[in-house]
């Protein structure tokens, strides 16, 4: 199986569970990897044989800018869900980034997997 991805997409969502974090936007970065066969797309050149990565960057970062979640957990979940239902996707691996979180780390996340690869993949 073939596999396109995005990598830090920048988003500014209100997330965190502290007070102070539901009164801001902060900086998120999403990650996505995503399977998909493109061997149509690769032989016709054709985006609609294609997985639409800007239509996906576009809707991610539209709900992800517009979301209020306590968690990152919960945004990565959300995320999956968009990506599988929206785009037919069957598998994909979303990181959540929330660098500055911590003081005494560069950055901090959470990647899950969600759906399955066929056997090729």
């Amino acid at each position: 199986m073939d596999k396109v991805f995005i990598k830090a997409l920048h988003t500014k969502p209100v997330i965190g569970i502290y007070d102070w974090e539901r009164e801001i936007r902060q900086d998120v970065f999403i990650d996505l990897t995503m399977a998909t066969d493109i061997t149509q797309a690769a032989a016709t050149d054709d985006i609609q044989y294609a997985l639409n990565y800007k239509s996906i960057c576009d809707r991610i970062v539209e709900f992800s800018n517009a979301s209020s979640f306590g968690l990152i957990e919960s945004l990565a979940e959300s995320i999956s869900q968009i990506v599988q239902k929206e785009f037919g996707v069957q598998w994909v691996r979303v990181s959540v980034h929330k660098p500055g979180a911590i003081d005494a780390a560069e950055d901090l996340g959470v990647t899950i997997e969600r759906g399955q690869m066929n056997a090729d993949g």
